[in-house]
């Protein structure tokens, strides 16, 4: 009788942590799990200093920094719709990128250049650093989005927040010359990264 209640209590168990883990994925997490998750989250972003800032913001912050200075061991890649931050130990953390816009970041070249895809704001070097340049975009309707006086970064890059939704080319000259690239801010498979603009 002992044996028959013990497997009856058994199989309840099962049944209850089988019934446990098909439930909704909406359900809140517990609020141990969630707490410890996000202060990990938190704790990272502070231990480089980016603590509290947006995704808009952490991206100004990295990609406009000084080469020399840039924080080593931190990886930071710009997706279409989020920037994922990465450090040493495993801790990750995504931000959302604005719903209307899309970080596309441009480094233009005339002998140097490698092939990339996700923006990296700590790893990337361009050709080009501190170079003054004339951006502009226009969308295949016509519409000149983008036009206008441009330093780029250390790194070599110039920073473009676009509308999404658009097709276009980007034109960009420097000393006399000039070079072009299609770029779209369609979906998530949209590069980020936009390393094929030769100068001639």
């Amino acid at each position: 009788m002992k044996n028959r209640t013990s497997a009856s209590a058994a199989l309840t168990m099962i049944a209850a942590l089988f019934l446990a883990s098909c439930a909704s994925s909406e359900e809140a997490p517990p609020v141990e799990e969630s707490a410890i998750g996000t202060t990990a989250e938190s704790e990272m972003l502070a231990s480089w200093d980016l603590d509290g800032l947006d995704a808009t913001q952490i991206i100004t912050q990295l990609d406009e920094a000084p080469v020399a200075e840039r924080p080593e061991g931190l990886i930071a890649s710009v997706e279409p719709d989020e920037l994922v931050v990465t450090d040493g130990s495993g801790v990750e953390t995504r931000l959302p990128l604005p719903e209307d816009e899309m970080y596309v970041a441009v480094a233009p070249f005339r002998e140097r250049t490698h092939e990339c895809y996700f923006h990296s704001l700590t790893t990337c070097l361009g050709e080009l650093g501190d170079a003054d340049v004339q951006v502009k975009f226009e969308t295949d309707e016509g519409e000149v989005l983008l036009d206008e006086a441009r330093r780029t970064y250390d790194n070599g890059f110039v920073g473009l927040w676009l509308p999404r939704g658009v097709e276009g080319v980007l034109t960009i000259e420097q000393d006399g010359d000039v070079g072009s690239v299609d770029i779209a801010t369609n979906s998530a498979d949209d590069p980020t990264c936009i390393t094929g603009l030769q100068l001639s």
